[in-house]
Protein backbone atom coordinates (compact mmCIF):
# COMPACT_ATOMS: atom_id res chain seq x y z
CA UNK A 1 0.00 0.00 0.00
CA UNK A 2 2.92 2.43 1.03
CA UNK A 3 4.09 1.91 -2.61
CA UNK A 4 1.06 2.37 -4.21
CA UNK A 5 0.90 5.85 -2.11
CA UNK A 6 4.91 6.91 -3.45
CA UNK A 7 3.89 5.98 -6.86
CA UNK A 8 0.65 7.62 -6.91
CA UNK A 9 2.67 11.36 -5.12
CA UNK A 10 4.98 10.77 -7.71
CA UNK A 11 2.83 11.14 -10.28
CA UNK A 12 1.31 13.75 -8.60
CA UNK A 13 4.38 15.86 -8.45
CA UNK A 14 5.24 14.53 -12.20
CA UNK A 15 2.03 16.27 -13.52
CA UNK A 16 2.87 19.69 -11.44
CA UNK A 17 5.83 20.03 -12.30
CA UNK A 18 5.13 19.45 -16.22
CA UNK A 19 2.05 21.98 -15.40
CA UNK A 20 4.65 24.34 -14.31
CA UNK A 21 6.64 23.91 -17.34
CA UNK A 22 4.32 24.64 -19.79
CA UNK A 23 2.75 27.41 -18.45
CA UNK A 24 6.20 28.88 -18.48
CA UNK A 25 6.54 28.19 -21.69
CA UNK A 26 2.93 29.66 -23.00
CA UNK A 27 4.02 33.23 -20.92
CA UNK A 28 6.83 33.11 -23.69
CA UNK A 29 4.75 32.49 -26.48
CA UNK A 30 1.74 34.24 -25.10
CA UNK A 31 1.69 37.73 -26.89
CA UNK A 32 2.98 36.22 -30.75
CA UNK A 33 -0.49 36.71 -32.22
CA UNK A 34 -0.78 40.44 -30.97
CA UNK A 35 2.83 42.05 -32.11
CA UNK A 36 0.74 43.59 -35.27
CA UNK A 37 -1.50 44.92 -33.21
CA UNK A 38 1.06 46.03 -30.12
CA UNK A 39 1.40 49.25 -31.36
CA UNK A 40 -1.65 50.47 -31.80
CA UNK A 41 -3.04 49.00 -28.46
CA UNK A 42 0.27 50.55 -26.71
CA UNK A 43 0.48 54.06 -28.86
CA UNK A 44 3.61 53.15 -29.56
CA UNK A 45 6.33 51.99 -32.48
CA UNK A 46 6.78 48.87 -34.12
CA UNK A 47 10.45 48.65 -32.98
CA UNK A 48 9.42 49.49 -29.15
CA UNK A 49 6.83 46.94 -29.54
CA UNK A 50 9.32 44.27 -30.11
CA UNK A 51 10.70 44.97 -26.84
CA UNK A 52 7.62 42.84 -25.23
CA UNK A 53 9.03 39.81 -26.79
CA UNK A 54 12.82 40.65 -26.60
CA UNK A 55 12.86 41.54 -22.54
CA UNK A 56 11.31 37.82 -21.54
CA UNK A 57 14.17 36.75 -23.66
CA UNK A 58 16.63 38.88 -21.28
CA UNK A 59 15.15 38.23 -18.42
CA UNK A 60 14.63 34.58 -18.69
CA UNK A 61 17.97 33.99 -19.50
CA UNK A 62 19.82 36.35 -16.93
CA UNK A 63 17.59 34.51 -14.45
CA UNK A 64 17.91 30.88 -15.47
CA UNK A 65 20.94 29.83 -14.20
CA UNK A 66 20.86 32.54 -10.78
CA UNK A 67 17.25 30.44 -10.06
CA UNK A 68 19.02 26.90 -10.57
CA UNK A 69 21.91 27.82 -8.05
CA UNK A 70 19.68 29.13 -5.53
CA UNK A 71 17.23 26.17 -5.83
CA UNK A 72 20.91 24.03 -4.79
CA UNK A 73 21.32 26.51 -2.20
CA UNK A 74 18.36 27.20 -0.47
CA UNK A 75 15.70 24.83 -2.07
CA UNK A 76 13.81 23.61 -5.27
CA UNK A 77 10.40 24.01 -3.56
CA UNK A 78 10.99 27.18 -2.46
CA UNK A 79 12.21 28.57 -5.55
CA UNK A 80 9.76 26.87 -7.53
CA UNK A 81 7.41 29.21 -5.12
CA UNK A 82 9.49 31.82 -5.77
CA UNK A 83 9.16 31.92 -9.73
CA UNK A 84 5.49 31.85 -9.61
CA UNK A 85 5.47 35.09 -7.65
CA UNK A 86 6.79 37.02 -10.67
CA UNK A 87 4.82 35.25 -13.20
CA UNK A 88 1.95 35.95 -11.39
CA UNK A 89 2.37 39.70 -10.76
CA UNK A 90 4.02 39.69 -14.77
CA UNK A 91 0.50 38.63 -15.87
CA UNK A 92 -1.22 41.15 -13.79
CA UNK A 93 0.95 44.15 -15.34
CA UNK A 94 0.25 43.45 -18.48
CA UNK A 95 -3.39 42.38 -18.00
CA UNK A 96 -3.49 46.53 -16.39
CA UNK A 97 -1.19 48.02 -19.45
CA UNK A 98 -2.24 50.64 -21.31
CA UNK A 99 1.32 52.00 -22.78
CA UNK A 100 4.58 49.99 -23.84
CA UNK A 101 6.53 50.59 -20.53
CA UNK A 102 4.53 48.60 -17.93
CA UNK A 103 3.82 46.20 -20.99
CA UNK A 104 7.58 45.40 -20.80
CA UNK A 105 8.12 45.43 -17.39
CA UNK A 106 5.13 42.90 -17.07
CA UNK A 107 6.94 40.58 -19.59
CA UNK A 108 10.51 41.36 -17.59
CA UNK A 109 8.51 40.20 -14.88
CA UNK A 110 7.12 36.93 -16.86
CA UNK A 111 11.19 35.81 -17.89
CA UNK A 112 11.81 35.52 -14.28
CA UNK A 113 9.55 32.29 -13.68
CA UNK A 114 11.49 30.28 -16.66
CA UNK A 115 13.52 29.28 -14.15
CA UNK A 116 10.59 26.75 -13.47
CA UNK A 117 11.78 24.06 -15.75
CA UNK A 118 15.07 23.17 -14.80
CA UNK A 119 14.04 23.54 -11.23
CA UNK A 120 11.39 21.17 -11.67
CA UNK A 121 13.57 18.58 -13.59
CA UNK A 122 16.17 18.93 -10.97
CA UNK A 123 13.76 17.98 -8.51
CA UNK A 124 12.45 15.17 -10.20
CA UNK A 125 16.38 13.50 -9.11
CA UNK A 126 15.11 13.73 -5.67
CA UNK A 127 11.38 12.70 -5.48
CA UNK A 128 11.08 10.48 -8.35
CA UNK A 129 11.36 6.60 -8.18
CA UNK A 130 13.98 5.03 -10.18
CA UNK A 131 11.87 3.26 -12.71
CA UNK A 132 9.91 6.24 -13.50
CA UNK A 133 12.61 9.15 -13.81
CA UNK A 134 13.71 9.00 -17.31
CA UNK A 135 9.86 9.25 -18.56
CA UNK A 136 9.53 11.80 -16.21
CA UNK A 137 12.61 14.35 -17.33
CA UNK A 138 11.79 13.86 -20.71
CA UNK A 139 8.07 15.04 -19.97
CA UNK A 140 8.96 18.23 -17.82
CA UNK A 141 11.82 19.15 -20.07
CA UNK A 142 9.79 18.98 -23.05
CA UNK A 143 7.17 20.87 -21.52
CA UNK A 144 8.59 24.28 -22.71
CA UNK A 145 8.04 23.05 -26.28
CA UNK A 146 4.94 21.60 -25.33
CA UNK A 147 4.01 25.04 -24.06
CA UNK A 148 5.04 26.55 -27.13
CA UNK A 149 3.29 24.20 -29.24
CA UNK A 150 -0.08 24.65 -27.37
CA UNK A 151 0.38 28.44 -26.64
CA UNK A 152 -0.07 29.77 -30.10
CA UNK A 153 -2.96 28.43 -31.28
CA UNK A 154 -4.70 29.02 -27.92
CA UNK A 155 -3.57 32.89 -27.70
CA UNK A 156 -4.37 33.46 -31.47
CA UNK A 157 -7.88 32.38 -30.49
CA UNK A 158 -8.32 34.67 -27.57
CA UNK A 159 -6.92 37.18 -29.65
CA UNK A 160 -9.18 37.01 -32.46
CA UNK A 161 -12.25 36.30 -30.36
CA UNK A 162 -11.94 37.93 -27.10
CA UNK A 163 -10.40 41.24 -25.08
CA UNK A 164 -6.60 40.71 -25.90
CA UNK A 165 -6.15 41.17 -21.88
CA UNK A 166 -7.93 37.62 -21.69
CA UNK A 167 -4.57 36.64 -22.58
CA UNK A 168 -3.14 38.02 -19.33
CA UNK A 169 -5.87 37.67 -16.70
CA UNK A 170 -5.48 34.02 -17.97
CA UNK A 171 -2.52 33.57 -18.07
CA UNK A 172 -2.52 35.05 -13.73
CA UNK A 173 -4.81 32.73 -13.16
CA UNK A 174 -2.90 29.70 -14.20
CA UNK A 175 0.25 30.92 -12.79
CA UNK A 176 -1.85 30.91 -9.31
CA UNK A 177 -3.42 27.40 -9.47
CA UNK A 178 0.52 25.93 -10.14
CA UNK A 179 1.86 28.33 -6.88
CA UNK A 180 -1.20 25.92 -5.51
CA UNK A 181 -0.62 22.75 -6.73
CA UNK A 182 3.14 23.33 -6.16
CA UNK A 183 2.59 23.86 -2.32
CA UNK A 184 0.48 21.35 -1.93
CA UNK A 185 1.66 18.48 -3.86
CA UNK A 186 5.33 18.70 -4.13
CA UNK A 187 7.56 17.93 -1.14
CA UNK A 188 10.33 19.97 -0.09
CA UNK A 189 13.78 17.85 0.01
CA UNK A 190 17.00 19.33 1.71
CA UNK A 191 19.13 21.47 -0.02
CA UNK A 192 21.81 19.98 -1.67
CA UNK A 193 24.27 22.69 -0.97
CA UNK A 194 23.17 24.26 1.62
CA UNK A 195 25.46 26.41 3.82
CA UNK A 196 27.69 27.20 0.64
CA UNK A 197 27.32 30.90 -0.21
CA UNK A 198 26.15 32.37 -3.40
CA UNK A 199 28.16 33.65 -5.80
CA UNK A 200 26.80 37.18 -5.97
CA UNK A 201 29.77 38.53 -8.54
CA UNK A 202 29.24 35.59 -10.67
CA UNK A 203 25.59 36.42 -11.45
CA UNK A 204 26.49 39.98 -11.69
CA UNK A 205 29.14 39.24 -14.68
CA UNK A 206 27.57 36.37 -16.36
CA UNK A 207 24.08 38.70 -16.65
CA UNK A 208 25.90 41.11 -18.19
CA UNK A 209 27.89 39.18 -20.55
CA UNK A 210 24.16 37.69 -21.45
CA UNK A 211 22.59 40.80 -22.15
CA UNK A 212 25.21 42.36 -24.25
CA UNK A 213 25.40 39.28 -26.60
CA UNK A 214 21.74 38.37 -26.50
CA UNK A 215 20.85 42.03 -26.73
CA UNK A 216 23.08 42.31 -29.60
CA UNK A 217 22.12 38.89 -31.35
CA UNK A 218 18.35 40.07 -31.13
CA UNK A 219 18.14 43.28 -31.96
CA UNK A 220 21.45 43.34 -34.30
CA UNK A 221 18.96 43.26 -37.47
CA UNK A 222 16.80 45.83 -36.83
CA UNK A 223 19.81 48.51 -35.27
CA UNK A 224 21.84 47.17 -38.22
CA UNK A 225 25.13 44.23 -37.61
CA UNK A 226 27.83 46.56 -38.57
CA UNK A 227 26.15 49.91 -36.31
CA UNK A 228 27.93 50.78 -33.45
CA UNK A 229 25.81 49.87 -31.10
CA UNK A 230 25.88 46.28 -32.32
CA UNK A 231 29.28 45.98 -32.61
CA UNK A 232 30.05 47.57 -28.88
CA UNK A 233 27.75 44.95 -26.86
CA UNK A 234 29.54 42.12 -29.25
CA UNK A 235 32.58 43.55 -27.92
CA UNK A 236 31.37 43.59 -24.26
CA UNK A 237 30.18 40.64 -24.57
CA UNK A 238 33.72 39.08 -25.60
CA UNK A 239 35.52 40.81 -22.99
CA UNK A 240 32.88 40.19 -20.25
CA UNK A 241 32.24 36.54 -20.29
CA UNK A 242 35.87 35.07 -20.10
CA UNK A 243 36.55 38.03 -17.35
CA UNK A 244 33.47 36.20 -15.55
CA UNK A 245 34.77 32.61 -16.80
CA UNK A 246 38.24 33.70 -15.03
CA UNK A 247 36.31 34.67 -12.05
CA UNK A 248 34.06 31.49 -11.81
CA UNK A 249 37.69 29.07 -11.93
CA UNK A 250 38.98 31.18 -9.35
CA UNK A 251 35.71 31.39 -6.60
CA UNK A 252 35.09 28.47 -4.45
CA UNK A 253 31.43 28.43 -4.71
CA UNK A 254 30.87 29.52 -8.55
CA UNK A 255 27.54 30.46 -9.71
CA UNK A 256 28.01 28.05 -12.48
CA UNK A 257 31.27 25.48 -11.94
CA UNK A 258 32.86 25.49 -15.11
CA UNK A 259 35.33 22.64 -14.18
CA UNK A 260 32.12 20.09 -14.46
CA UNK A 261 31.04 21.76 -17.33
CA UNK A 262 34.07 20.70 -19.35
CA UNK A 263 34.11 17.41 -18.55
CA UNK A 264 33.17 15.91 -21.87
CA UNK A 265 29.76 14.31 -21.54
CA UNK A 266 28.55 17.92 -19.95
CA UNK A 267 30.62 19.87 -22.74
CA UNK A 268 29.14 17.99 -25.39
CA UNK A 269 25.70 17.80 -24.28
CA UNK A 270 25.67 21.91 -23.76
CA UNK A 271 27.30 22.18 -27.38
CA UNK A 272 24.16 20.20 -28.97
CA UNK A 273 21.71 21.85 -27.17
CA UNK A 274 22.84 24.81 -28.59
CA UNK A 275 23.06 23.20 -32.05
CA UNK A 276 19.03 21.78 -31.53
CA UNK A 277 17.98 25.06 -30.24
CA UNK A 278 19.10 26.80 -33.40
CA UNK A 279 17.25 23.64 -35.59
CA UNK A 280 14.10 23.89 -33.90
CA UNK A 281 13.81 28.03 -34.14
CA UNK A 282 14.02 27.51 -38.14
CA UNK A 283 10.55 25.82 -38.05
CA UNK A 284 8.66 28.45 -35.37
CA UNK A 285 10.19 31.37 -37.91
CA UNK A 286 9.26 29.79 -41.40
CA UNK A 287 6.40 27.89 -40.88
CA UNK A 288 3.97 30.15 -39.73
CA UNK A 289 4.66 32.49 -42.74
CA UNK A 290 4.32 29.48 -44.99
CA UNK A 291 0.73 29.03 -43.60
CA UNK A 292 -0.15 32.96 -43.81
CA UNK A 293 1.52 34.00 -46.86
CA UNK A 294 -1.12 34.76 -49.66
CA UNK A 295 -1.90 32.35 -52.36
CA UNK A 296 -0.99 35.18 -54.28
CA UNK A 297 2.77 34.48 -54.39
CA UNK A 298 2.48 31.04 -55.76
CA UNK A 299 3.74 29.30 -52.02
CA UNK A 300 2.46 30.78 -49.78
CA UNK A 301 -1.19 29.18 -48.29
CA UNK A 302 -2.82 31.79 -47.46
CA UNK A 303 -4.26 30.74 -43.95
CA UNK A 304 -5.29 33.37 -41.09
CA UNK A 305 -3.31 33.73 -37.78
CA UNK A 306 -5.61 31.20 -35.77
CA UNK A 307 -5.94 28.55 -38.80
CA UNK A 308 -2.10 28.87 -38.71
CA UNK A 309 -2.04 28.18 -35.04
CA UNK A 310 -4.49 25.42 -35.35
CA UNK A 311 -2.17 23.44 -38.55
CA UNK A 312 0.51 23.75 -35.93
CA UNK A 313 -0.91 22.42 -32.80
CA UNK A 314 -0.47 18.96 -33.67
CA UNK A 315 3.23 19.49 -33.44
CA UNK A 316 2.98 20.70 -29.66
CA UNK A 317 0.80 17.64 -28.83
CA UNK A 318 3.05 15.28 -30.57
CA UNK A 319 6.38 16.23 -28.04
CA UNK A 320 3.26 15.31 -25.16
CA UNK A 321 3.19 11.77 -26.75
CA UNK A 322 6.95 10.82 -27.74
CA UNK A 323 8.18 11.81 -24.46
CA UNK A 324 7.59 9.00 -22.18
CA UNK A 325 8.65 7.38 -25.81
CA UNK A 326 12.17 9.02 -24.97
CA UNK A 327 12.19 8.04 -21.57
CA UNK A 328 12.02 4.36 -22.27
CA UNK A 329 14.52 4.74 -25.01
CA UNK A 330 16.75 6.11 -22.37
CA UNK A 331 16.16 3.40 -19.99
CA UNK A 332 17.05 0.73 -22.92
CA UNK A 333 19.55 2.40 -24.94
CA UNK A 334 21.06 5.33 -22.85
CA UNK A 335 20.68 9.38 -23.13
CA UNK A 336 23.04 9.66 -25.48
CA UNK A 337 20.95 7.47 -28.40
CA UNK A 338 17.65 9.74 -27.71
CA UNK A 339 19.36 12.58 -28.10
CA UNK A 340 20.68 11.35 -31.77
CA UNK A 341 17.47 9.83 -32.47
CA UNK A 342 16.05 12.90 -31.92
CA UNK A 343 18.69 14.98 -33.98
CA UNK A 344 18.37 12.61 -36.56
CA UNK A 345 14.40 13.12 -36.72
CA UNK A 346 14.37 16.78 -36.41
CA UNK A 347 16.47 16.46 -39.22
CA UNK A 348 14.42 13.79 -41.49
CA UNK A 349 11.40 16.57 -40.67
CA UNK A 350 13.00 19.42 -42.71
CA UNK A 351 14.05 17.12 -45.40
CA UNK A 352 9.97 15.91 -45.19
CA UNK A 353 8.84 20.01 -44.82
CA UNK A 354 11.00 20.39 -48.71
CA UNK A 355 9.21 18.11 -50.02
CA UNK A 356 5.77 19.18 -48.45
CA UNK A 357 5.82 22.79 -47.88
CA UNK A 358 2.94 23.28 -50.57
CA UNK A 359 -0.12 22.21 -48.67
CA UNK A 360 -0.91 22.95 -45.31
CA UNK A 361 -1.47 19.37 -44.60
CA UNK A 362 2.04 18.95 -45.55
CA UNK A 363 3.12 21.14 -42.96
CA UNK A 364 1.76 20.12 -39.93
CA UNK A 365 3.10 16.07 -40.63
CA UNK A 366 6.70 18.07 -41.26
CA UNK A 367 5.85 19.93 -37.83
CA UNK A 368 4.61 16.47 -35.98
CA UNK A 369 8.13 14.77 -37.37
CA UNK A 370 10.31 18.35 -35.74
CA UNK A 371 8.44 18.27 -32.94
CA UNK A 372 8.72 14.58 -31.94
CA UNK A 373 12.80 14.82 -32.61
CA UNK A 374 12.56 18.03 -30.68
CA UNK A 375 10.96 16.03 -27.97
CA UNK A 376 13.78 13.19 -27.81
CA UNK A 377 15.97 15.57 -27.71
CA UNK A 378 15.09 18.02 -25.31
CA UNK A 379 14.06 14.91 -22.65
CA UNK A 380 17.56 13.70 -23.15
CA UNK A 381 19.38 16.30 -22.45
CA UNK A 382 18.79 16.68 -18.51
CA UNK A 383 19.84 13.24 -18.26
CA UNK A 384 22.77 13.66 -19.96
CA UNK A 385 23.59 16.42 -17.56
CA UNK A 386 22.62 14.85 -14.18
CA UNK A 387 24.34 11.67 -14.79
CA UNK A 388 27.84 13.81 -15.22
CA UNK A 389 27.43 16.57 -12.30
CA UNK A 390 27.37 16.04 -8.25
CA UNK A 391 24.21 16.19 -6.44
CA UNK A 392 24.76 19.39 -4.84
CA UNK A 393 24.89 21.35 -8.77
CA UNK A 394 21.74 19.62 -10.58
CA UNK A 395 19.63 22.74 -10.44
CA UNK A 396 22.35 25.04 -11.73
CA UNK A 397 23.66 22.47 -14.19
CA UNK A 398 20.39 22.13 -15.37
CA UNK A 399 19.61 25.96 -15.42
CA UNK A 400 22.77 26.45 -17.85
CA UNK A 401 21.77 24.03 -20.42
CA UNK A 402 18.71 25.97 -20.73
CA UNK A 403 20.47 28.45 -20.91
CA UNK A 404 22.37 26.98 -23.67
CA UNK A 405 18.88 25.80 -25.45
CA UNK A 406 17.63 29.11 -25.32
CA UNK A 407 21.02 30.47 -26.24
CA UNK A 408 20.44 28.33 -29.55
CA UNK A 409 16.98 29.68 -30.21
CA UNK A 410 17.99 33.40 -30.39
CA UNK A 411 21.29 32.24 -32.39
CA UNK A 412 19.06 30.50 -34.78
CA UNK A 413 16.45 33.67 -34.60
CA UNK A 414 19.44 35.54 -35.87
CA UNK A 415 20.23 33.75 -38.44
CA UNK A 416 17.17 32.82 -39.77
CA UNK A 417 15.80 36.16 -39.77
CA UNK A 418 18.78 37.39 -41.92
CA UNK A 419 18.25 34.83 -44.72
CA UNK A 420 14.66 35.58 -44.49
CA UNK A 421 15.24 39.25 -44.86
CA UNK A 422 17.55 38.95 -47.94
CA UNK A 423 16.13 36.49 -50.20
CA UNK A 424 12.73 38.51 -50.87
CA UNK A 425 10.31 38.75 -53.82
CA UNK A 426 7.95 41.38 -55.15
CA UNK A 427 4.08 40.51 -55.07
CA UNK A 428 1.67 42.30 -55.09
CA UNK A 429 3.48 45.76 -54.02
CA UNK A 430 5.27 44.05 -50.96
CA UNK A 431 8.60 43.12 -50.96
CA UNK A 432 8.21 39.20 -49.29
CA UNK A 433 10.44 36.29 -48.64
CA UNK A 434 10.79 33.92 -51.61
CA UNK A 435 10.16 30.43 -51.53
CA UNK A 436 14.22 29.94 -52.36
CA UNK A 437 14.67 31.98 -49.15
CA UNK A 438 12.16 29.76 -47.42
CA UNK A 439 14.09 26.79 -48.91
CA UNK A 440 16.85 28.08 -47.90
CA UNK A 441 16.30 28.41 -43.99
CA UNK A 442 14.42 24.58 -43.97
CA UNK A 443 18.07 23.43 -45.28
CA UNK A 444 20.08 25.52 -42.28
CA UNK A 445 17.31 23.60 -39.77
CA UNK A 446 18.75 20.30 -41.55
CA UNK A 447 21.97 21.40 -41.11
CA UNK A 448 22.14 22.44 -37.50
CA UNK A 449 20.47 19.35 -36.48
CA UNK A 450 22.79 17.14 -38.73
CA UNK A 451 25.49 18.74 -36.47
CA UNK A 452 23.80 18.35 -32.60
CA UNK A 453 23.34 14.49 -34.07
CA UNK A 454 27.21 14.53 -34.48
CA UNK A 455 27.61 16.27 -31.23
CA UNK A 456 25.86 13.60 -29.85
CA UNK A 457 27.30 10.88 -31.62
CA UNK A 458 30.58 11.91 -30.06
CA UNK A 459 29.89 12.27 -26.42
CA UNK A 460 31.29 9.75 -24.10
CA UNK A 461 29.35 6.30 -23.51
CA UNK A 462 28.59 5.15 -20.40
CA UNK A 463 30.23 1.64 -19.43
CA UNK A 464 27.59 -0.88 -20.20
CA UNK A 465 28.68 -2.78 -17.67
CA UNK A 466 27.58 -0.80 -14.48
CA UNK A 467 24.36 1.35 -14.04
CA UNK A 468 23.55 5.02 -14.37
CA UNK A 469 23.51 5.30 -10.90
CA UNK A 470 27.27 3.84 -10.19
CA UNK A 471 28.59 6.24 -12.54
CA UNK A 472 26.86 9.31 -11.41
CA UNK A 473 28.48 8.17 -8.18
CA UNK A 474 32.18 7.50 -9.15
CA UNK A 475 31.47 10.36 -11.23
CA UNK A 476 31.32 12.44 -7.88
CA UNK A 477 34.24 10.52 -6.30
CA UNK A 478 32.31 8.95 -4.02
CA UNK A 479 32.67 5.04 -3.49
CA UNK A 480 30.80 2.47 -5.24
CA UNK A 481 29.99 -1.00 -3.77
CA UNK A 482 29.21 -3.35 -5.85
CA UNK A 483 27.11 -6.66 -4.60
CA UNK A 484 28.47 -9.86 -4.52
CA UNK A 485 28.19 -12.14 -7.51
CA UNK A 486 25.42 -14.99 -7.05
CA UNK A 487 27.16 -18.13 -6.29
Amino acid sequence: MKQTDDSSRATGVIAVLALAGTTAAIMQTLVTPLLPLLPGLLDTSPSNATWVVTVTLLVSAVCVPVTGRLGDLLGKRRMLLACSVPLIVGSVVCALASTVLPMIIGRGLQGMGMGMVPLGIALLRDVVPAEKLSSSIALVSASMGIGGGLGLPLAAAVAQYANWRVLFWGSAVLAVLIAVLIGSLVPEVPAAARGQRFDLPGALGLGAGLVCLLLAVSKGADWGWSSVTTLGLFAAAVLVLPAWGAWELRTPAPLVDLRSTARPRVLLTNVASVSTGFAMYAGMLVMPQLLQFPRSTGYGLGQSLLESGLWMAPGGIMMMLVSPLGGRLTDARGPRTTLISGALVIAAGYGLSLALMGSAWGIMLALMVINSGVGLAYGSMPALIMGSVPHSETASANGFNTLMRSLGTSVGAAVIGVVLAHMTTTAGGRTLTSEAGFRTALLVGIAMALVSAATAAAIPALRSARSRVEVERAERGETVEHPAAPA
